[in-house]
Protein backbone atom coordinates (compact mmCIF):
# COMPACT_ATOMS: atom_id res chain seq x y z
CA UNK A 1 0.00 0.00 0.00
CA UNK A 2 2.99 2.32 0.39
CA UNK A 3 3.36 5.35 -1.84
CA UNK A 4 -0.28 5.56 -2.93
CA UNK A 5 -1.58 8.87 -1.59
CA UNK A 6 -4.81 10.29 -2.92
CA UNK A 7 -3.26 13.71 -3.50
CA UNK A 8 -1.14 16.22 -1.63
CA UNK A 9 -2.21 17.48 1.77
CA UNK A 10 -1.35 20.96 3.02
CA UNK A 11 -3.19 23.01 5.63
CA UNK A 12 -2.50 26.57 6.70
CA UNK A 13 -3.84 27.74 10.04
CA UNK A 14 -3.23 31.02 11.83
CA UNK A 15 -0.79 29.41 14.28
CA UNK A 16 0.84 26.70 12.15
CA UNK A 17 1.15 25.08 8.76
CA UNK A 18 0.91 21.32 8.26
CA UNK A 19 1.75 19.08 5.33
CA UNK A 20 2.46 15.41 4.68
CA UNK A 21 5.66 13.85 3.49
CA UNK A 22 5.34 12.20 0.09
CA UNK A 23 4.76 8.73 1.51
CA UNK A 24 2.21 9.98 4.03
CA UNK A 25 4.10 8.69 7.07
CA UNK A 26 4.99 12.03 8.69
CA UNK A 27 3.05 15.22 9.37
CA UNK A 28 5.44 18.15 8.99
CA UNK A 29 4.55 21.04 11.32
CA UNK A 30 6.03 24.48 10.68
CA UNK A 31 5.37 28.00 11.88
CA UNK A 32 3.51 30.32 9.50
CA UNK A 33 6.92 31.78 8.62
CA UNK A 34 8.18 28.32 7.61
CA UNK A 35 10.37 27.45 10.62
CA UNK A 36 10.34 23.69 11.22
CA UNK A 37 8.83 22.47 14.48
CA UNK A 38 8.42 18.70 14.22
CA UNK A 39 7.81 15.94 11.72
CA UNK A 40 5.41 13.63 13.53
CA UNK A 41 5.39 9.91 12.74
CA UNK A 42 1.73 8.95 12.24
CA UNK A 43 1.85 5.16 12.36
CA UNK A 44 2.02 4.19 16.04
CA UNK A 45 2.95 0.83 17.53
CA UNK A 46 0.79 -1.12 20.00
CA UNK A 47 3.05 -3.73 21.59
CA UNK A 48 1.67 -6.71 23.48
CA UNK A 49 2.87 -9.38 25.87
CA UNK A 50 3.48 -11.78 22.99
CA UNK A 51 5.17 -9.57 20.38
CA UNK A 52 5.89 -6.09 19.08
CA UNK A 53 3.70 -4.30 16.56
CA UNK A 54 5.33 -3.73 13.17
CA UNK A 55 3.93 -2.25 9.99
CA UNK A 56 4.41 -3.93 6.61
CA UNK A 57 2.40 -1.45 4.52
CA UNK A 58 0.40 1.75 4.94
CA UNK A 59 -1.58 4.26 2.91
CA UNK A 60 -3.45 7.46 3.57
CA UNK A 61 -6.58 9.08 2.22
CA UNK A 62 -8.17 12.47 2.60
CA UNK A 63 -11.31 12.57 4.73
CA UNK A 64 -11.96 16.29 4.34
CA UNK A 65 -9.93 19.47 3.87
CA UNK A 66 -8.39 19.22 7.33
CA UNK A 67 -8.39 15.48 8.05
CA UNK A 68 -6.65 12.39 6.72
CA UNK A 69 -7.02 8.72 7.64
CA UNK A 70 -4.20 6.21 7.59
CA UNK A 71 -4.57 2.46 7.38
CA UNK A 72 -1.65 0.18 7.96
CA UNK A 73 -1.02 -3.53 7.80
CA UNK A 74 0.21 -4.72 11.18
CA UNK A 75 2.14 -7.86 12.06
CA UNK A 76 0.21 -8.01 15.33
CA UNK A 77 -3.29 -6.61 14.80
CA UNK A 78 -6.15 -7.48 12.45
CA UNK A 79 -6.45 -3.84 11.45
CA UNK A 80 -4.64 -0.68 12.49
CA UNK A 81 -4.56 2.96 11.58
CA UNK A 82 -4.75 6.58 12.61
CA UNK A 83 -6.59 9.80 11.95
CA UNK A 84 -4.88 13.18 11.73
CA UNK A 85 -6.99 16.31 12.05
CA UNK A 86 -5.71 19.85 11.55
CA UNK A 87 -7.96 21.92 13.80
CA UNK A 88 -8.05 25.68 13.94
CA UNK A 89 -5.97 25.68 17.15
CA UNK A 90 -4.53 22.19 17.53
CA UNK A 91 -3.39 19.15 15.61
CA UNK A 92 -5.03 15.92 16.76
CA UNK A 93 -3.63 12.43 16.19
CA UNK A 94 -5.76 9.40 17.05
CA UNK A 95 -4.18 5.95 16.63
CA UNK A 96 -6.18 2.72 16.85
CA UNK A 97 -6.02 -1.03 16.42
CA UNK A 98 -8.50 -3.88 16.09
CA UNK A 99 -7.98 -7.42 17.31
CA UNK A 100 -7.14 -9.16 20.57
CA UNK A 101 -4.15 -8.84 22.84
CA UNK A 102 -2.75 -7.54 26.11
CA UNK A 103 -0.98 -4.19 25.82
CA UNK A 104 2.43 -3.45 27.24
CA UNK A 105 3.74 -0.23 25.65
CA UNK A 106 1.92 1.95 23.15
CA UNK A 107 4.19 4.15 21.05
CA UNK A 108 2.66 7.34 19.67
CA UNK A 109 4.58 9.56 17.29
CA UNK A 110 6.67 6.52 16.35
CA UNK A 111 6.39 3.28 14.42
CA UNK A 112 8.19 0.30 12.95
CA UNK A 113 8.09 -0.41 9.21
CA UNK A 114 9.17 -3.67 7.57
CA UNK A 115 9.48 -2.89 3.86
CA UNK A 116 12.04 -2.61 1.12
CA UNK A 117 13.82 0.71 1.30
CA UNK A 118 12.80 1.28 4.93
CA UNK A 119 15.15 1.20 7.91
CA UNK A 120 13.92 -1.39 10.39
CA UNK A 121 13.31 -0.82 14.07
CA UNK A 122 11.44 1.89 15.90
CA UNK A 123 11.56 5.26 14.17
CA UNK A 124 10.45 8.36 16.09
CA UNK A 125 9.26 11.85 15.25
CA UNK A 126 11.97 14.32 14.35
CA UNK A 127 12.02 17.73 16.00
CA UNK A 128 13.75 21.09 15.96
CA UNK A 129 12.74 21.77 19.55
CA UNK A 130 15.57 22.42 22.01
CA UNK A 131 13.87 23.03 25.39
CA UNK A 132 11.37 20.81 27.22
CA UNK A 133 9.05 21.71 30.08
CA UNK A 134 7.25 19.07 32.15
CA UNK A 135 4.55 19.89 34.74
CA UNK A 136 5.65 16.87 36.75
CA UNK A 137 8.29 17.81 39.35
CA UNK A 138 11.34 15.62 39.53
CA UNK A 139 14.83 16.84 40.35
CA UNK A 140 14.16 19.85 42.62
CA UNK A 141 17.07 21.66 40.98
CA UNK A 142 15.45 21.48 37.56
CA UNK A 143 12.35 23.00 36.00
CA UNK A 144 13.12 23.03 32.28
CA UNK A 145 15.49 20.67 30.51
CA UNK A 146 16.92 19.92 27.11
CA UNK A 147 14.40 18.52 24.63
CA UNK A 148 16.96 15.75 24.13
CA UNK A 149 16.21 14.56 27.69
CA UNK A 150 13.26 12.31 28.52
CA UNK A 151 10.52 13.11 31.04
CA UNK A 152 7.80 11.07 32.77
CA UNK A 153 4.30 11.90 34.02
CA UNK A 154 2.30 9.27 35.87
CA UNK A 155 1.21 7.75 39.16
CA UNK A 156 4.17 5.62 40.18
CA UNK A 157 7.45 6.79 41.63
CA UNK A 158 9.96 6.11 44.38
CA UNK A 159 13.29 7.14 45.80
CA UNK A 160 15.09 4.48 43.75
CA UNK A 161 17.14 5.55 40.76
CA UNK A 162 15.17 6.87 37.81
CA UNK A 163 11.85 6.84 39.71
CA UNK A 164 12.03 10.20 41.46
CA UNK A 165 9.02 11.73 39.67
CA UNK A 166 6.62 11.15 42.56
CA UNK A 167 5.67 14.65 43.74
CA UNK A 168 2.48 14.95 41.64
CA UNK A 169 0.37 11.87 40.85
CA UNK A 170 -0.61 12.62 38.23
CA UNK A 171 0.46 15.97 36.91
CA UNK A 172 -1.28 17.23 33.76
CA UNK A 173 -0.39 14.93 30.86
CA UNK A 174 0.98 17.85 28.91
CA UNK A 175 4.57 18.59 27.91
CA UNK A 176 5.69 21.87 26.35
CA UNK A 177 8.58 22.44 23.96
CA UNK A 178 10.19 25.41 22.25
CA UNK A 179 13.01 26.06 19.81
CA UNK A 180 14.30 28.78 22.15
CA UNK A 181 16.92 28.18 24.81
CA UNK A 182 14.82 29.11 27.84
CA UNK A 183 16.01 28.71 31.43
CA UNK A 184 12.77 29.74 33.14
CA UNK A 185 9.21 28.96 32.00
CA UNK A 186 8.11 32.43 33.15
CA UNK A 187 10.37 33.92 30.48
CA UNK A 188 8.45 34.50 27.22
CA UNK A 189 9.79 32.44 24.34
CA UNK A 190 10.14 34.51 21.14
CA UNK A 191 9.41 31.43 19.02
CA UNK A 192 6.55 30.41 21.31
CA UNK A 193 5.84 27.20 23.16
CA UNK A 194 4.10 24.14 21.70
CA UNK A 195 2.28 21.72 23.98
CA UNK A 196 2.23 17.97 23.36
CA UNK A 197 -0.56 16.44 25.41
CA UNK A 198 -2.58 13.25 25.57
CA UNK A 199 -6.27 13.35 26.42
CA UNK A 200 -8.92 10.76 27.18
CA UNK A 201 -11.64 10.13 29.74
CA UNK A 202 -10.01 9.34 33.06
CA UNK A 203 -11.56 5.86 33.18
CA UNK A 204 -9.71 5.07 29.94
CA UNK A 205 -6.34 6.14 31.33
CA UNK A 206 -5.37 2.57 32.18
CA UNK A 207 -1.67 3.32 31.79
CA UNK A 208 0.76 3.87 34.63
CA UNK A 209 2.69 6.70 33.01
CA UNK A 210 3.46 8.56 29.84
CA UNK A 211 7.05 9.13 28.82
CA UNK A 212 8.30 11.83 26.51
CA UNK A 213 11.15 9.66 25.25
CA UNK A 214 13.86 11.68 23.59
CA UNK A 215 16.63 10.61 21.25
CA UNK A 216 18.90 12.38 18.78
CA UNK A 217 16.74 15.32 17.56
CA UNK A 218 13.72 13.06 17.89
CA UNK A 219 11.00 12.05 20.34
CA UNK A 220 8.05 9.76 20.88
CA UNK A 221 5.34 9.36 23.51
CA UNK A 222 5.21 5.98 25.26
CA UNK A 223 2.21 4.89 27.32
CA UNK A 224 3.00 2.09 29.78
CA UNK A 225 -0.06 -0.18 30.10
CA UNK A 226 1.95 -2.65 32.21
CA UNK A 227 0.22 -5.68 30.64
CA UNK A 228 -3.06 -4.81 32.38
CA UNK A 229 -5.08 -3.56 29.39
CA UNK A 230 -6.79 -6.33 27.42
CA UNK A 231 -7.95 -5.45 23.91
CA UNK A 232 -10.83 -7.40 22.42
CA UNK A 233 -12.16 -5.55 19.42
CA UNK A 234 -11.32 -1.93 18.67
CA UNK A 235 -8.96 0.04 20.89
CA UNK A 236 -8.18 3.73 20.51
CA UNK A 237 -5.18 5.22 22.24
CA UNK A 238 -5.58 8.60 23.93
CA UNK A 239 -5.55 11.48 21.49
CA UNK A 240 -2.23 13.25 20.99
CA UNK A 241 -2.91 16.97 20.92
CA UNK A 242 -0.21 19.26 19.53
CA UNK A 243 -0.91 22.95 20.05
CA UNK A 244 1.56 25.69 19.07
CA UNK A 245 1.58 29.38 19.82
CA UNK A 246 1.72 29.77 23.61
CA UNK A 247 3.81 32.53 25.17
CA UNK A 248 4.52 30.44 28.29
CA UNK A 249 3.88 26.82 29.31
CA UNK A 250 1.34 28.06 31.86
CA UNK A 251 -0.94 29.18 29.02
CA UNK A 252 -0.57 25.72 27.52
CA UNK A 253 -1.50 24.01 30.78
CA UNK A 254 -4.63 26.15 31.09
CA UNK A 255 -5.60 25.24 27.54
CA UNK A 256 -5.01 21.55 28.23
CA UNK A 257 -7.06 21.69 31.44
CA UNK A 258 -9.98 23.25 29.57
CA UNK A 259 -9.76 20.48 26.99
CA UNK A 260 -9.58 17.82 29.69
CA UNK A 261 -12.83 19.13 31.14
CA UNK A 262 -14.64 17.99 28.01
CA UNK A 263 -14.00 14.38 28.91
CA UNK A 264 -15.64 14.27 32.29
CA UNK A 265 -19.03 15.21 33.62
CA UNK A 266 -17.57 15.16 37.11
CA UNK A 267 -17.13 18.58 38.62
CA UNK A 268 -16.21 19.85 42.01
CA UNK A 269 -19.54 20.47 43.72
CA UNK A 270 -20.64 24.02 44.38
CA UNK A 271 -20.31 23.33 48.10
CA UNK A 272 -16.55 22.99 47.74
CA UNK A 273 -15.77 25.60 45.13
CA UNK A 274 -13.37 28.31 46.16
CA UNK A 275 -16.18 30.75 46.86
CA UNK A 276 -18.40 28.41 48.85
CA UNK A 277 -16.02 26.13 50.74
CA UNK A 278 -15.74 26.42 54.53
CA UNK A 279 -13.60 29.29 55.73
CA UNK A 280 -11.44 27.01 57.87
CA UNK A 281 -10.12 25.28 54.77
CA UNK A 282 -8.16 28.44 54.02
CA UNK A 283 -6.80 28.90 57.51
CA UNK A 284 -3.09 28.19 58.22
CA UNK A 285 -2.21 24.60 59.08
CA UNK A 286 0.26 22.75 61.25
CA UNK A 287 1.43 19.29 60.21
CA UNK A 288 3.45 17.38 62.79
CA UNK A 289 5.72 15.41 60.45
CA UNK A 290 8.60 17.89 60.51
CA UNK A 291 8.39 18.14 64.28
CA UNK A 292 8.37 14.33 64.50
CA UNK A 293 11.49 14.24 62.30
CA UNK A 294 13.19 16.83 64.50
CA UNK A 295 12.57 14.63 67.55
CA UNK A 296 13.79 11.63 65.57
CA UNK A 297 17.05 13.40 64.72
CA UNK A 298 17.53 14.37 68.36
CA UNK A 299 16.65 11.05 69.99
CA UNK A 300 17.52 8.49 67.32
CA UNK A 301 13.98 7.09 67.24
CA UNK A 302 12.11 6.49 63.95
CA UNK A 303 9.92 9.47 63.14
CA UNK A 304 6.83 7.31 62.62
CA UNK A 305 7.13 6.08 66.22
CA UNK A 306 6.78 9.66 67.43
CA UNK A 307 3.24 10.37 66.18
CA UNK A 308 1.88 10.31 69.71
CA UNK A 309 -0.73 12.27 71.61
CA UNK A 310 1.83 13.51 74.11
CA UNK A 311 4.18 14.72 71.39
CA UNK A 312 1.45 16.50 69.47
CA UNK A 313 0.21 18.13 72.64
CA UNK A 314 3.77 19.36 73.24
CA UNK A 315 4.18 20.57 69.63
CA UNK A 316 0.97 22.59 69.86
CA UNK A 317 1.75 23.90 73.33
CA UNK A 318 5.14 25.12 72.15
CA UNK A 319 3.58 26.96 69.26
CA UNK A 320 0.80 28.41 71.40
CA UNK A 321 3.33 29.69 73.93
CA UNK A 322 4.74 31.81 71.11
CA UNK A 323 1.37 33.03 69.91
CA UNK A 324 1.17 30.59 66.96
CA UNK A 325 -2.20 28.83 66.97
CA UNK A 326 -3.04 26.93 63.77
CA UNK A 327 -6.64 26.51 62.73
CA UNK A 328 -5.97 23.05 61.32
CA UNK A 329 -3.75 20.27 62.68
CA UNK A 330 -2.64 17.32 60.55
CA UNK A 331 -1.68 14.23 62.57
CA UNK A 332 0.91 12.49 60.46
CA UNK A 333 2.55 9.07 60.07
CA UNK A 334 1.97 6.80 62.07
CA UNK A 335 -0.96 7.52 64.33
CA UNK A 336 -2.68 4.29 63.33
CA UNK A 337 -1.99 0.71 64.36
CA UNK A 338 -2.25 -0.51 60.74
CA UNK A 339 -2.23 1.48 57.52
CA UNK A 340 -4.97 -0.63 55.99
CA UNK A 341 -7.56 -0.46 58.78
CA UNK A 342 -6.56 2.93 60.21
CA UNK A 343 -7.53 2.11 63.76
CA UNK A 344 -5.80 4.35 66.33
CA UNK A 345 -2.69 2.93 67.94
CA UNK A 346 -3.83 3.20 71.54
CA UNK A 347 -0.27 2.97 72.82
CA UNK A 348 0.29 6.33 71.10
CA UNK A 349 -3.22 7.75 71.21
CA UNK A 350 -5.12 6.47 74.25
CA UNK A 351 -8.19 8.43 73.14
CA UNK A 352 -7.81 10.02 69.72
CA UNK A 353 -11.50 10.88 69.56
CA UNK A 354 -11.15 12.82 72.80
CA UNK A 355 -8.06 14.65 71.49
CA UNK A 356 -9.92 15.68 68.32
CA UNK A 357 -12.94 16.76 70.38
CA UNK A 358 -10.72 18.82 72.62
CA UNK A 359 -9.29 20.62 69.60
CA UNK A 360 -12.79 21.27 68.34
CA UNK A 361 -13.50 22.90 71.68
CA UNK A 362 -10.56 25.22 71.04
CA UNK A 363 -11.91 26.15 67.61
CA UNK A 364 -9.39 23.97 65.77
CA UNK A 365 -9.81 21.26 63.13
CA UNK A 366 -7.93 17.98 62.77
CA UNK A 367 -6.88 16.08 59.66
CA UNK A 368 -5.71 12.49 59.74
CA UNK A 369 -2.83 11.38 57.53
CA UNK A 370 -3.91 8.50 55.27
CA UNK A 371 -1.44 6.32 53.42
CA UNK A 372 -2.86 5.33 50.05
CA UNK A 373 -2.69 1.73 48.83
CA UNK A 374 -1.02 0.19 51.89
CA UNK A 375 -2.48 -3.30 52.60
CA UNK A 376 -1.24 -3.58 56.20
CA UNK A 377 -3.93 -5.27 58.28
CA UNK A 378 -6.24 -6.03 55.34
CA UNK A 379 -7.37 -9.54 54.36
CA UNK A 380 -5.38 -10.69 51.30
CA UNK A 381 -8.55 -11.22 49.27
CA UNK A 382 -9.18 -7.46 49.35
CA UNK A 383 -5.77 -6.73 47.84
CA UNK A 384 -3.84 -6.69 44.59
CA UNK A 385 -1.43 -9.59 44.95
CA UNK A 386 1.68 -11.19 43.53
CA UNK A 387 1.57 -14.59 41.84
CA UNK A 388 2.41 -16.08 45.24
CA UNK A 389 -0.59 -14.36 46.81
CA UNK A 390 1.34 -11.69 48.70
CA UNK A 391 -0.74 -8.51 49.11
CA UNK A 392 0.90 -5.36 47.69
CA UNK A 393 -1.98 -2.86 47.63
CA UNK A 394 -5.65 -2.46 48.42
CA UNK A 395 -7.70 -3.39 45.34
CA UNK A 396 -10.24 -0.68 44.39
CA UNK A 397 -11.61 -2.94 41.65
CA UNK A 398 -12.92 -5.35 44.33
CA UNK A 399 -16.43 -4.38 45.56
CA UNK A 400 -15.68 -5.83 48.99
CA UNK A 401 -12.51 -3.76 49.23
CA UNK A 402 -14.42 -0.67 48.16
CA UNK A 403 -16.96 -1.25 50.92
CA UNK A 404 -14.24 -1.87 53.48
CA UNK A 405 -12.40 1.31 52.50
CA UNK A 406 -15.60 3.31 52.72
CA UNK A 407 -16.18 2.00 56.24
CA UNK A 408 -12.60 2.88 57.25
CA UNK A 409 -13.03 6.46 56.02
CA UNK A 410 -16.37 6.76 57.80
CA UNK A 411 -14.78 5.58 61.04
CA UNK A 412 -12.10 8.25 60.76
CA UNK A 413 -14.42 11.14 59.92
CA UNK A 414 -17.96 10.46 61.06
CA UNK A 415 -19.32 12.10 64.18
CA UNK A 416 -19.88 8.72 65.79
CA UNK A 417 -16.34 7.67 64.82
CA UNK A 418 -13.13 9.57 65.48
CA UNK A 419 -14.76 12.78 64.30
CA UNK A 420 -11.75 14.09 62.33
CA UNK A 421 -12.33 16.92 59.87
CA UNK A 422 -10.60 15.56 56.80
CA UNK A 423 -7.73 13.59 55.29
CA UNK A 424 -4.21 14.36 54.22
CA UNK A 425 -3.67 11.72 51.54
CA UNK A 426 -0.10 10.59 50.92
CA UNK A 427 1.84 7.92 49.03
CA UNK A 428 -0.39 8.00 45.94
CA UNK A 429 2.85 7.37 44.02
CA UNK A 430 2.66 3.81 45.38
CA UNK A 431 0.05 3.06 42.72
CA UNK A 432 0.76 -0.61 41.98
CA UNK A 433 2.98 -1.52 39.05
CA UNK A 434 3.90 -5.00 37.87
CA UNK A 435 2.86 -7.23 35.03
CA UNK A 436 2.62 -10.26 37.31
CA UNK A 437 0.22 -8.60 39.76
CA UNK A 438 -3.39 -9.77 39.82
CA UNK A 439 -6.57 -7.93 40.79
CA UNK A 440 -10.27 -8.68 41.15
CA UNK A 441 -11.59 -6.46 38.36
CA UNK A 442 -10.28 -4.10 35.70
CA UNK A 443 -8.70 -0.68 35.62
CA UNK A 444 -5.04 0.14 36.11
CA UNK A 445 -2.62 3.00 36.43
CA UNK A 446 -4.08 6.50 36.42
CA UNK A 447 -7.64 5.18 36.17
CA UNK A 448 -7.12 2.90 39.18
CA UNK A 449 -5.76 5.73 41.32
CA UNK A 450 -8.78 7.83 40.39
CA UNK A 451 -11.02 4.93 41.42
CA UNK A 452 -9.26 4.72 44.79
CA UNK A 453 -9.56 8.45 45.44
CA UNK A 454 -13.19 8.43 44.29
CA UNK A 455 -14.03 5.87 46.99
CA UNK A 456 -12.23 7.86 49.65
CA UNK A 457 -13.66 11.20 48.58
CA UNK A 458 -17.26 10.00 48.38
CA UNK A 459 -17.00 8.30 51.77
CA UNK A 460 -15.46 11.41 53.29
CA UNK A 461 -18.28 13.63 52.04
CA UNK A 462 -20.91 11.17 53.25
CA UNK A 463 -19.37 11.25 56.69
CA UNK A 464 -19.01 15.03 56.70
CA UNK A 465 -19.90 17.23 53.70
CA UNK A 466 -17.33 19.77 54.90
CA UNK A 467 -14.51 17.25 55.24
CA UNK A 468 -11.29 18.53 53.64
CA UNK A 469 -9.51 16.09 51.31
CA UNK A 470 -5.91 16.95 50.37
CA UNK A 471 -4.26 15.05 47.51
CA UNK A 472 -1.16 15.33 45.32
CA UNK A 473 -3.16 15.13 42.07
CA UNK A 474 -3.33 18.41 40.11
CA UNK A 475 -4.65 16.77 36.93
CA UNK A 476 -7.93 18.40 35.84
CA UNK A 477 -9.70 15.02 35.70
CA UNK A 478 -9.01 14.63 39.44
CA UNK A 479 -10.89 17.81 40.36
CA UNK A 480 -13.82 15.71 41.54
CA UNK A 481 -11.70 13.96 44.20
CA UNK A 482 -9.59 16.86 45.41
CA UNK A 483 -10.29 19.91 47.58
CA UNK A 484 -6.69 20.97 48.05
CA UNK A 485 -3.44 19.98 46.33
CA UNK A 486 -0.32 19.61 48.43
CA UNK A 487 2.93 20.78 46.83
CA UNK A 488 4.75 17.87 48.51
CA UNK A 489 8.28 17.56 49.88
CA UNK A 490 10.77 20.27 49.00
CA UNK A 491 13.64 17.80 48.69
CA UNK A 492 14.33 14.25 47.58
CA UNK A 493 16.37 13.29 50.60
CA UNK A 494 17.74 10.16 48.92
CA UNK A 495 19.47 12.16 46.18
CA UNK A 496 23.27 11.91 46.43
CA UNK A 497 25.51 14.94 46.56
CA UNK A 498 25.24 18.33 48.17
CA UNK A 499 21.84 19.32 49.56
CA UNK A 500 19.91 22.01 47.70
CA UNK A 501 19.20 25.24 49.54
CA UNK A 502 17.75 28.70 49.24
CA UNK A 503 16.48 30.22 46.02
CA UNK A 504 16.66 26.95 44.07
CA UNK A 505 14.14 25.28 46.37
CA UNK A 506 11.91 28.33 46.58
CA UNK A 507 11.78 28.51 42.78
CA UNK A 508 10.88 24.81 42.75
CA UNK A 509 7.91 25.39 45.06
CA UNK A 510 6.75 28.39 43.02
CA UNK A 511 6.85 26.24 39.92
CA UNK A 512 4.74 23.52 41.54
CA UNK A 513 2.19 26.08 42.70
CA UNK A 514 2.06 27.53 39.19
CA UNK A 515 1.32 24.08 37.77
CA UNK A 516 -1.58 23.64 40.18
CA UNK A 517 -2.98 27.11 39.61
CA UNK A 518 -2.74 26.82 35.82
CA UNK A 519 -4.48 23.46 35.87
CA UNK A 520 -7.28 24.30 38.29
CA UNK A 521 -7.67 27.89 39.51
CA UNK A 522 -10.44 26.81 41.92
CA UNK A 523 -8.48 24.26 43.92
CA UNK A 524 -6.73 25.33 47.12
CA UNK A 525 -2.99 24.80 47.56
CA UNK A 526 -1.23 23.36 50.61
CA UNK A 527 2.20 25.02 50.46
CA UNK A 528 3.94 22.30 52.50
CA UNK A 529 7.04 22.99 54.58
CA UNK A 530 9.15 19.84 54.64
CA UNK A 531 11.94 19.00 54.24
CA UNK A 532 13.71 22.32 54.50
CA UNK A 533 17.50 21.96 54.64
CA UNK A 534 18.18 24.81 57.05
CA UNK A 535 16.66 27.72 58.92
CA UNK A 536 17.68 30.29 56.31
CA UNK A 537 15.83 28.47 53.53
CA UNK A 538 12.81 27.94 55.79
CA UNK A 539 12.68 31.66 56.56
CA UNK A 540 12.92 32.60 52.90
CA UNK A 541 10.17 30.18 51.90
CA UNK A 542 7.97 31.35 54.76
CA UNK A 543 7.73 34.82 53.24
CA UNK A 544 6.72 33.39 49.85
CA UNK A 545 3.92 31.12 51.04
CA UNK A 546 1.11 33.71 51.10
CA UNK A 547 1.71 34.25 47.38
CA UNK A 548 1.23 30.54 46.68
CA UNK A 549 -1.51 29.16 48.89
CA UNK A 550 -2.52 28.10 52.38
CA UNK A 551 0.52 28.38 54.69
CA UNK A 552 1.48 25.04 56.14
CA UNK A 553 3.90 24.79 59.07
CA UNK A 554 5.73 21.51 59.78
CA UNK A 555 8.03 22.58 62.61
CA UNK A 556 7.35 23.51 66.22
CA UNK A 557 10.77 24.13 67.74
CA UNK A 558 13.64 22.90 65.52
CA UNK A 559 14.50 22.30 61.86
CA UNK A 560 15.02 18.57 61.56
CA UNK A 561 17.85 18.40 59.01
CA UNK A 562 20.07 21.18 60.39
CA UNK A 563 18.96 20.91 64.02
CA UNK A 564 18.66 24.70 64.26
CA UNK A 565 16.12 26.01 66.80
CA UNK A 566 13.37 28.44 65.91
CA UNK A 567 13.83 31.84 67.55
CA UNK A 568 11.30 34.29 68.94
CA UNK A 569 11.72 36.24 65.72
CA UNK A 570 10.86 33.12 63.74
CA UNK A 571 7.57 32.66 65.54
CA UNK A 572 6.86 36.33 64.87
CA UNK A 573 7.60 35.68 61.19
CA UNK A 574 5.06 32.86 61.22
CA UNK A 575 2.40 35.09 62.76
CA UNK A 576 3.06 37.85 60.23
CA UNK A 577 2.98 35.36 57.35
CA UNK A 578 -0.35 34.00 58.50
CA UNK A 579 -1.74 37.51 58.88
CA UNK A 580 -0.57 38.36 55.36
CA UNK A 581 -2.26 35.25 53.97
CA UNK A 582 -5.52 36.10 55.69
CA UNK A 583 -5.38 39.63 54.28
CA UNK A 584 -4.97 38.23 50.75
CA UNK A 585 -8.01 35.93 50.92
Amino acid sequence: MNGEPTGSFHVERAGYHLSLTEDGRHAVITSPSGAHSSSVDLLGAFDTTDTTDETTAFRWRRVDDGTIAIERTSTRWDRAGAELRAGERSIELRCWVEGSGTLTDVHLGAGRVLAAGQVGGLSCSTTSMTTLFSPNPGDPAKIVRSAAESAVIGVSGAASGGRGHWFFTPAPLCFAVTTDAIADPDEPAPAGWTTIAVEAPVDEMNFVEITYRASDRAFELVLDYDAHAVVDGRFEAPTVLITPGFTTPWEGLRFDADRTGRFTHRRRSSAISRGASPDWWREPMFCGWGAQCALSARDGVPAAALATESNYAEFLATLASHGVVPSTIAIDDKWQATYGLNEPDTSKWPDLRRFIGDRHGRGQHTLLWWKAWDPEGLPPELCIRTAEGVPVALDPSNPLARDALGEVVATMLAEDGLGADGLKIDFTARTPVGRALSQHGSGWGIALLHDLLSIVYAAAKRADPEALVITQSPHAAFADVTDMVRLNDMLRLDDPGAMLRGAVLIRQMRYRAQVVAATDPDVLIDTDDWATPDLETWRAYLTVKPQLGVPSLYYSSHIDISGEPLTDDDYERVRLTWDEWRSRR
